[in-house]
C-alpha cells in the first residue's frame, strides 16, 4: 500500500484519482436525454456533452500525442479553424451522444496504457505551449489532465443542477429538499446585506 507522502509517485493512485474526476463528469449526464445533455447552459454556450467531448479532446492530446503515443483516433475538430471556433466544446448533430461517450473511454483507456507503460518520468512535449516551457514530463501532464478533468466535472455538477436541480453526489447525503430551501435561505440572507 502506497502512503500519502509518496501516492503522488504512483501511477497507479494517479489514474485513480484522474478516474474519479471522469466518474464525477460523466456522472452529471445520467437520467438526462439528449437535448439537456447538449443545450447550452451558460452564457458562454457550456454544455454537458460538450464538457465532455472537450476533456475527451485534451486527455487525446496531453496524454497521447504529447508524449509520443498518438491514439490514431481521428477528431474532425483538431485543426486550427476548428479550435478557433471552440468546435470542441459542443456536440453536432452528427456527434450521437453514445460516440462521443465511447471516444472518452477510449481517449481514458489509452491515457491510462500511456501512463503505466511509459511512468511519470517519460519525456514530453506540448507544441502549443510557449517554446520555453514545452519539454516536460509524463507525470506533470497527468497532475495537468488531473486539474482539467476535476475543474469540468465541477462546472458539469452546476449546469447539471442548472437542468434539473440535481446537485453533485453528496447532495442528497447532506439533506433533503427542506435542508436545501433553509440552507439557500441563510446564503440569501448573507448576501442581502450587501444589497444596493
Amino acid at each position: 500500500m502506497t502512503t500519502p507522502e509518496h501516492a503522488a509517485f504512483d501511477p497507479e493512485w494517479l489514474i485513480t484519482c484522474l478516474q474519479r474526476a471522469r466518474n464525477a463528469l460523466l456522472a452529471n449526464l445520467e437520467g438526462l436525454d439528449d437535448y439537456d445533455v447538449r443545450r447550452p447552459m451558460t452564457p458562454s454556450g457550456t454544455s454537458l456533452l460538450g464538457l465532455v467531448k472537450h476533456v475527451a479532446s485534451v486527455e487525446l492530446g496531453y496524454l497521447g500525442d504529447c508524449v509520443g503515443r498518438p491514439a490514431g483516433i481521428e477528431l474532425p475538430w483538431d485543426d486550427e479553424s476548428a479550435i478557433a471556433e471552440s468546435a470542441d466544446m459542443w456536440a453536432t448533430p452528427e456527434e450521437s451522444r453514445e460516440w462521443i461517450l465511447d471516444l472518452y473511454r477510449r481517449s481514458s483507456a489509452h491515457a491510462d496504457e500511456s501512463i503505466r507503460s511509459l511512468g511519470l518520468g517519460a519525456p514530453a512535449s506540448v507544441p502549443w505551449w510557449p517554446e520555453e516551457r514545452r519539454e516536460t514530463t509524463l507525470g506533470f501532464l497527468v497532475a495537468w489532465m488531473l486539474e482539467e478533468t476535476a475543474q469540468h466535472a465541477g462546472q458539469a455538477d452546476v449546469v447539471r443542477e442548472s437542468i434539473d436541480g440535481t446537485g453533485g453526489s453528496d447532495h442528497d447525503a447532506i439533506g433533503d429538499a427542506a435542508h436545501w430551501e433553509a440552507y439557500v435561505a441563510k446564503v440569501q440572507a448573507a448576501a442581502d446585506h450587501f444589497r444596493d
